[in-house]
C-alpha cells in the first residue's frame, strides 16, 4: 500500500517561496506518476503540477515560470518549489500519486492528507 506524507506548508508573503515534500512510502516509487494539487474552500480541486515516471512534466497556467515540481526516486520523495508567491495561491496543497507510469490516468490512486499554504499580500 502506498502512503504519502506531505509537509513544508506554511505561512509567507507575497513573492515568497516555500519548499514542499512528498514522502513515498511503497515499492516501485520510480514508476509512480506523482501529483499536487490544490484546493481553496468552496472551490474544485485542481492540479497544479505532475511529474512523470521518466521525468516529464506539467504545470496548470497559472503557476508556470513560478513552481517547479521534482523528484527524487532514491529518496521516495516528490518535490514542488514555490517562488513569488501570490496570495492566490493560498490553499491546502494536496500529493497524489498513481500507478500510471506516463501521467496518462486522470484519475489518482493515492493521496496525501494535504498541507496549509498561505500567502499574504
Amino acid at each position: 500500500e502506498v502512503q504519502l506524507v506531505e509537509s513544508g506548508g506554511g505561512s509567507v508573503q507575497a513573492g515568497g517561496s516555500l519548499r514542499l515534500s512528498c514522502v513515498v512510502s511503497g515499492n516501485n516509487v520510480r514508476f509512480l506518476c506523482m501529483g499536487w494539487f490544490r484546493q481553496i474552500p468552496g472551490k474544485e480541486r485542481e492540479l497544479v503540477s505532475r511529474i512523470s515516471g521518466p521525468g516529464g512534466t506539467y504545470y496548470a497556467d497559472s503557476v508556470k515560470g513560478r513552481f517547479t515540481i521534482s523528484r527524487d526516486n532514491s529518496e521516495k520523495t516528490a518535490y514542488m518549489q514555490m517562488d513569488s508567491l501570490k496570495p492566490e495561491d493560498t490553499a491546502i496543497y494536496y500529493c497524489a500519486a498513481d500507478p500510471s507510469f506516463w501521467c496518462t490516468s486522470v484519475e489518482y490512486k493515492y493521496w496525501g492528507k494535504g498541507t496549509q499554504v498561505t500567502v499574504s499580500s
